[in-house]
């Protein structure tokens, strides 16, 4: 196999042109710093990443792998959204001490509370091993061959790589398998929760206003991270001390305002900017409806349960959200690349493709490629959209389902090897333990109702009343025994005797179809990556996400979703309380905030025009994982934290398009105002750095 350069970084651009992307911070040297630059930055490609002396990406950490982080005091600080810490705030949360209804605010150390199994992971260094990687893989081996001698050579790599005691190292593959990076990481695992605001203001809009804008969400929380006395990582400890960090960042009191440059420091995690047209079509036209009606059939139950009872809302909370995001982002994903002619746009392109491989003598070589896309996504699309609806009833939506699915999974196991009992019943018995803690099973059988037909099963109400399941004592008690009890014990429940069968059927032929027709077109797409990169060397690639740490950039810029409408980028504390709706769970207002608005008592955190702003839009490319990445100046300050998208600019996981595709951050200014002003923790603010960058 031919190792294909990065052309692109060496290319010429177009100074107003380039806002989307998303960057190696170790690459930006060259092209990417200039054009940061042409866009408003001060920074230069050491200040972002630097191997031998403290730099931003020292700031930045993966939160718990699903979000990202960054560090704004020099005591471990650390900042990410509301609902990255959503699960955190709510595990902490009872009846008696409503964190997720009243928000928390830890005013010491002693009263920061510890959470279990939470990390935050830094990148220490960047390496490109792509000749490591793919030393020996040719093009005459299978790809079962490949991907053996892949990994084979890429476990190598990790096991031989200098680093420190305390250190782990990662290899990632980027450009469709055409480049490898090895990662150095610490990962820190004594993580506390500091503060919150109430679900009010951190949820506020909750899920009429997600993926929307004007946007005035409050969406953030805040962490400690600690350390052991070497200030190393460590497990949670009383004796741990709070973490020392190579690099904060300062927080700007200034804000932005149009036009201003702007810098998304992050871990997005996964986009597909490369796909052929067929496959954008086959996602938005067949499989995205069939899932957005499988999680609106459930949201459908949680929320009006949700809305009878605070126990139930506690309960339900996390996994609510978790449920609705999607949902109504594959919505957005749709309606933009409708909006944006993509598909037609792609054809077009792909048109351009052909007639390049042409003049540059390879249509021979790489001219298959397309028409072989059609074919394969003719005969792939039913088994993509039958393996993900069962992952969205038997994973995502039913608890019950879950909890037999799991079962399952450890029948199978204990049937080809007995001798895995002891560790198999523990993890099945932490999965039942996890599910049962926010399970009720009057929600889970509407649940259940209303999705398994939409599955093309029939449901069974009556496996609530019987199953012993349904309670964590009697379900922990199907667990008792050797391998062939717990085997005859999980085959005469009732829920387990129902959904068995389909279970098989998934793991006999739903499954193994779906990864025989899927390696195929993975084997093509990245063949066609190759392609691309040959035949239009003078196109911009930057590699897809794959929860690295990434840099994309661009300027603070309102929108126009439709005709005769124009959305400023900022957003105020005014607009919130034109939304207010006593008692709403959507749009109510606390108390205190009100009172601030009323009184004008904004502190320092009101901008030249007397208001306090909320939210900001920008042109960062962004993706689910920057969700509490930073949002930096241009001389490297903080000046807001990202957590969403406008609706239609989801789309950008496929097709990013500068017209229409903006991220949307909260204004650290508001941020700063509730930690001050409605919290009283002044004393977070005394531990930041806050600077007046524009003055």
């Amino acid at each position: 196999m031919r190792i294909i350069k990065l052309l692109c970084f060496f290319i010429g651009f177009q100074v107003s042109a380039q806002q989307g992307g998303m960057w190696i911070p170790s690459l930006l040297e060259g092209m990417n710093e200039s054009e940061m630059q042409s866009l408003g930055s001060q920074l230069s490609a050491k200040d972002i990443y630097d191997v031998n002396n403290s730099s931003l990406k020292d700031a930045i950490g993966h939160f718990n792998g699903g979000c990202t982080s960054e560090v704004i005091s020099d005591r471990g600080l650390v900042l990410t959204n509301h609902h990255c810490g959503f699960s955190q705030i709510q595990s902490h949360s009872s009846l008696e001490n409503d964190y997720l209804k009243d928000g928390f605010w830890a005013m010491s150390l002693e009263e920061e509370l510890p959470n279990e199994g939470l990390f935050i992971e830094f990148i220490v260094s960047i390496h490109d091993v792509t000749d490591t990687v793919l030393n020996g893989v040719t093009d005459s081996m299978t790809e079962k061959e490949k991907q053996s001698l892949i990994t084979k050579n890429s476990n190598a790599a990790m096991e031989t790589w200098p680093k420190e005691a305390w250190q782990d190292v990662k290899t990632k593959s980027f450009y469709k398998g055409n480049q490898y990076f090895l990662f150095v990481t610490e990962r820190f695992e004594d993580i506390r929760l500091v503060g919150a605001p109430p679900s009010s203001i951190g949820k506020f809009g909750s899920d009429t206003d997600n993926w929307v804008f004007p946007r005035h969400t409050g969406d953030f929380s805040m962490f400690r991270i600690y350390a052991n006395k070497d200030n190393k990582p460590a497990k949670y400890s009383k004796d741990n001390v709070p973490y020392k960090p190579k690099h904060f960042l300062p927080v700007s009191l200034d804000g932005v305002e149009e036009g201003d440059f702007t810098m998304v420091f992050g871990f997005p995690g996964r986009t597909n900017e490369y796909l052929p047209a067929v496959a954008i079509e086959h996602i938005t036209s067949e499989f995205n409806p069939t899932n957005i009606a499988i999680r609106e059939a459930a949201l459908k139950v949680i929320d009006a349960k949700m809305k009878e009872s605070d126990a139930v809302r506690i309960k339900y909370a996390s996994k609510q959200a978790r449920i609705a995001n999607a949902w109504k982002k594959w919505i957005g994903e749709n309606l933009g690349i409708e909006k944006s002619n993509a598909v037609a746009k792609r054809r077009e392109f792909e048109e351009t493709f052909k007639k390049a491989l042409k003049e540059e003598g390879l249509e021979d070589k790489y001219g298959h490629i397309l028409p072989k896309f059609d074919e394969l996504y003719k005969d792939f699309a039913q088994s993509n959209i039958k393996r993900r609806n069962f992952i969205e009833v038997f994973i995502v939506t039913n608890e019950l389902m879950h909890m037999i699915f799991r079962s399952y999974q450890v029948e199978q196991a204990l049937l080809s090897n007995p001798e895995v009992l002891d560790r198999a019943k523990a993890s099945l018995k932490g999965r039942l333990e996890g599910i049962h803690k926010n399970f009720d099973i009057e929600v889970d059988k509407g649940v259940h109702l209303n999705v398994m037909p939409l599955y093309g099963k029939t449901a069974n109400a009556s496996i609530y009343d019987t199953s012993a399941f349904v309670n964590l004592d009697s379900a922990l008690q199907l667990l008792e025994g050797d391998a062939q009890t717990i085997i005859k014990n999980l085959n005469t429940d009732s829920a387990y005797a129902y959904a068995k069968p389909i279970i098989d059927e998934f793991y006999s032929s739903i499954d193994p179809e779906f990864q025989e027709k899927n390696e195929v077109i993975n084997a093509l797409q990245t063949e066609y990556m190759t392609a691309l990169m040959k035949a239009l060397p003078d196109e911009r690639y930057f590699p897809d996400a794959n929860s690295t740490l990434r840099v994309t950039y661009g300027q603070v810029r309102g929108y126009s979703p439709r005709d005769a409408v124009y959305y400023n980028p900022v957003t105020y504390l005014d607009g919130v309380i034109e939304k207010y709706v006593p008692g709403d769970y959507e749009f109510d207002v606390p108390q205190k905030l009100r009172d601030l608005h009323n009184s004008k008592d904004y502190g320092n955190y009101a901008d030249k025009n007397g208001k306090v702003p909320v939210c900001f839009l920008g042109t960062n490319h962004t993706t689910g994982g920057n969700s509490g990445s930073p949002a930096i100046d241009a001389q490297g300050n903080l000046v807001g934290l990202n957590f969403d998208r406008v609706w239609e600019g989801t789309m950008s996981d496929m097709n990013y398009d500068p017209e229409i595709c903006r991220n949307i951050m909260v204004d650290l200014r508001y941020v700063l105002f509730i930690v001050d002003k409605y919290a009283g923790a002044t004393h977070l603010i005394d531990e930041m750095k806050l600077v007046h960058p524009k003055k």
